[in-house]
């Protein structure tokens, strides 16, 4: 034990990510996709995962991807909502 230290976030992260090998493997189709497209949001949040201090790495993984969803849920309401106010201007 003497001499090791605690991996950074993102090397765990990447320990994390390669431990779900297996399960992007048995993924079909656009699956595969999705999946890949997820942990590229976890590494885009890495410096905010960093932060978060939890001792369980895909916690922070899982709420990366939650607030990037939640973003994307938030832009395509606005739109939605743009589309609608031109429609009843119409």
């Amino acid at each position: 034990m003497v001499g090791r230290t605690v991996p950074s976030y993102r090397q765990a992260l990447e320990d994390e990510i390669s431990s779900w090998k297996g399960f992007r493997k048995a993924l079909r189709g656009r699956d595969v996709e999705a999946f890949d497209e997820v942990i590229k949001t976890a590494r885009l949040y890495a410096s905010a995962g960093s932060m978060a201090s939890r001792p369980i790495v895909a916690d922070a993984l899982f709420m990366s991807v939650l607030v990037s969803l939640q973003r994307q849920i938030m832009e395509l309401r606005e739109k939605i909502e743009g589309l609608e106010r031109r429609l009843q201007e119409a």
